[in-house]
């Protein structure tokens, strides 16, 4: 074992080394070998070795350097050293963190990360939390627990009843809300069509001012960082008409709840802790290994009711909390292991600097290409970036030459009517040396595309 497991974390230290180096997209090559893995089960054994070696020769040529400096992609960060580190120990230690008298360590050290996180996060210190995947299931985690006490409000226990005539409950959105909302919306049974969509403005955030009258059992769901612009909802408004109806208002802050901690960003959540749920994403600008989503709630009973689970042989008796009372999985792994040590590590000034180096990332990216003369579609309030090279067939056209290149990798996307690509600076390996490479890299695509 102690030989298996020192090569490979040799080869995970080459792999992570060397993406400094590499091309940010995998090769033709390298994806050519893929097809190797599509073979029929062995009948056999198979030495343990040369599985790693398979794994790490075919498979790691062929992945995306998405723990790399350069990936722009999708508003995905690297993994902290420490955090990685932090991950390979609690995988080591194999703990099931569903109940604190089974794993104590586990569940302590979660409650200790969420006590920290509603702390920095400035959000209510009364709050529950659930660690999970990743902002689908965080929004389904909290939006369970907002079904569970607007259909109270009208003595329906839909725990137990289910929504077989139940109460119809309004769900309110606005015309951007990420896609992974209306996924956790039809897992729910609230469906995703069913839904009010409110307008927005030019920077996708929703118009305050265009919510219907509320009337019965509502939910309000506001976004914390457009998945395009980077932009936020009037959440502190919403809040205010949404309480003096009895609504609920819900949080998507995949990326952008971390504003917070960044003082020259935090105007952005302003009110923002006035809401009744929350959903983030650690992996996306703690920088922590996927998956690591958390659901934040301010009535703890709320999500404890919508999620918490009972039977003869499990030891629930605890002087901390159980895990499994706040998630939709019983077995789970550890998640707040590693969300802790990049705490513990960063501090609170730590975590400001790296959100605030993101943004500043961003802005010299929109600085540079607007000044030699592209097309900055959106306010950079955040990480976000959007920018047109031209007409459509151009913008796809570079966009698809920048992936091929490698320097760098940014996606595509289409925003109100727009054709751009957008950049997503939220990586802690990003210097202002990666800038200027992709910056150069960019550029000269562009010129030579638009040649």
């Amino acid at each position: 074992m102690r030989q298996l497991l020192e090569s490979t974390a040799a080869r995970a230290i080459r792999y992570l080394e060397g993406l400094y180096g590499r091309q940010v997209a995998p090769g033709e090559d390298a994806i050519g070998e893929i097809p190797r893995f599509d073979e029929s089960l062995p009948d056999d054994t198979t030495e343990a070795e040369l599985i790693l070696q398979m794994l790490d020769e075919v498979g790691s040529p062929a992945s995306m350097a998405m723990a790399g400096p350069r990936f722009y992609g999708f508003v995905i960060g690297g993994s902290l050293p420490v955090a990685l580190a932090a991950n390979w120990l609690a995988t080591a230690w194999d703990q099931n963190s569903a109940l604190y008298q089974v794993t104590p360590a586990t569940a302590l050290i979660e409650n200790v990360a969420l006590r920290w996180l509603l702390d920095l996060l400035k959000l209510p210190s009364e709050s529950g939390g659930a660690f999970v995947t990743g902002a689908t299931v965080a929004n389904f985690t909290a939006l369970a627990a907002a079904r569970h006490v607007v259909l109270e409000q009208v003595g329906w226990n839909v725990e137990a009843e289910g929504l077989f005539g139940a109460p119809p409950i309004t769900v309110i959105v606005g015309e951007e809300a990420h896609p992974t909302l209306f996924k956790s919306l039809g897992l729910l049974g609230l469906g995703r069509s069913r839904v009010v969509k409110v307008s927005i403005d030019t920077q996708g955030r929703m118009r305050s001012e265009s919510i219907p009258t509320i009337a019965g059992p509502t939910i309000i769901c506001t976004q914390a960082g457009n998945v395009n612009t980077g932009g936020f909802d009037p959440i502190g408004t919403i809040c205010d008409i949404a309480h003096e109806a009895g609504a609920w208002v819900h949080v998507d802050g995949a990326f952008g709840l971390w504003a917070a901690t960044a003082p020259s960003r935090a105007y952005l959540t302003e009110d923002i802790k006035n809401a009744d749920s929350w959903a983030t994403d650690a992996h996306k600008w703690l920088n922590v290994p996927y998956d690591s989503g958390l659901a934040i709630v301010r009535d703890t009973d709320a999500l404890r009711a919508a999620m918490a689970i009972t039977a003869e042989y499990l030891p629930t008796s605890t002087p901390y909390r159980n895990p499994s009372d706040y998630t939709p999985e019983l077995s789970r792994r550890s998640r707040g292991v590693e969300i802790w040590a990049a705490l513990r590590h960063l501090g609170r000034k730590g975590v400001a600097e790296l959100i605030e180096r993101c943004c500043r990332h961003a802005r010299r990216f929109a600085e540079e290409l607007g000044k030699a003369g592209y097309q900055i579609l959106n306010e950079v309030v955040l990480n976000q970036v959007l920018v047109s090279f031209g007409d459509p067939e151009t913008t796809n056209r570079v966009i698809a030459a920048i992936q091929a290149e490698g320097t760098c990798w940014c996606g595509g996307t289409t925003w109100q009517g727009h054709t751009a690509m957008r950049i997503s600076v939220s990586s802690w390996a990003t210097t202002d040396d990666d800038v200027d490479r992709s910056i150069d890299a960019i550029l000269r695509i562009v010129r030579h595309q638009s040649r």
